[in-house]
């Protein structure tokens, strides 16, 4: 792979998902787009950029940007997001007219595991507060990855995918398993939850607006720039008690000054008050 490949291949990955790929991390680029030169018989990369540079090559451009998009995900993550949750989703109902709908983002949701938690967390949360039951809620899990986002409308995880940060109650009380190794989240359960094709580069305000947002582990990919162009898109669709919560290892400090941290908890931001 020539320099001029590295970079042309890099820019594709840049500009249609912001993700930002350093040139010691060129094996990502021949460990993921293998099986993609295979299947087209093309003889390396630097023949596939040849192909994106036609003009046939966009869909295979949006193949490239999918297959070089980083998706990792696991139930409750780092766990202290969810605990956080918790109490602000009690605030968020208290403070509500009985008819709001409270609308959760969580986006690059990969496989769905944030979005399944958040649900799992409405379901005890109704289990103890019969009024909180009769809430309706929408967790709306958004990626640009088209595969990801159909396992996550399945519902289906692995025996592995389970037993990263579900508690074995949780797992045989909220799941079924249908055959060995297979776990299937209750129907119940699933129920607010739906998973949309969407790209965080692209205009948020067709997605409506949020009471809650998570968008974690995701900014670390992108420049700054680029942090501050997302962050300050979310920062719009929340509302003003409402809260954006960030990876354990990011923060919107520097980046934009839309959101404020919360003083007693990290990676979980406030709405800006706006003149």
């Amino acid at each position: 792979m020539t320099p001029a490949t590295f970079e042309f291949l890099a820019s594709i990955a840049k500009t249609r998902s912001g993700g930002v790929i350093a040139r010691e991390q060129d094996y990502m680029l021949r460990t993921r787009l293998g099986p993609l030169l295979k299947r087209e018989a093309l003889r390396d990369l630097d023949a596939l950029a040849t192909r994106l540079r036609s003009p046939l090559g966009e869909s295979l451009a949006q193949e490239v940007t999918e297959l070089l998009t980083t998706n990792e995900s696991s139930f409750f993550r780092d766990g202290w997001p969810f605990e956080h949750l918790r109490r602000l989703l009690r605030q968020l109902h208290a403070a509500r007219p009985a008819g709001h709908v409270i609308r959760i983002w969580s986006a690059a949701c990969s496989t769905g595991q944030e979005a399944y938690s958040i649900a799992i967390l409405l379901a005890e949360l109704g289990e103890a507060d019969r009024s909180f039951a009769a809430r309706r809620f929408e967790i709306l899990g958004t990626d640009i990855t088209g595969h990801v986002l159909d396992r996550a409308r399945s519902g289906v995880f692995t025996q592995f995918e389970v037993q990263r940060g579900l508690p074995i109650r949780t797992l045989m009380t909220r799941f079924t398993q249908f055959e060995p190794g297979r776990w299937r989240i209750l129907p119940a359960v699933a129920n607010p939850c739906r998973f949309e094709r969407f790209n965080l580069l692209h205009d948020a305000r067709a997605l409506g607006r949020f009471d809650v947002v998570f968008c974690r582990n995701v900014l670390i990919y992108f420049d700054v720039p680029t942090k501050a162009r997302v962050l300050n898109a979310l920062a719009r669709q929340v509302a003003p008690d409402g809260a954006v919560y960030l990876g354990s290892a990011e923060t919107a400090i520097g980046v934009t000054d839309a959101l404020v941290p919360h003083p007693d908890e990290r990676g979980v931001y406030a709405i800006a008050a706006r003149p």
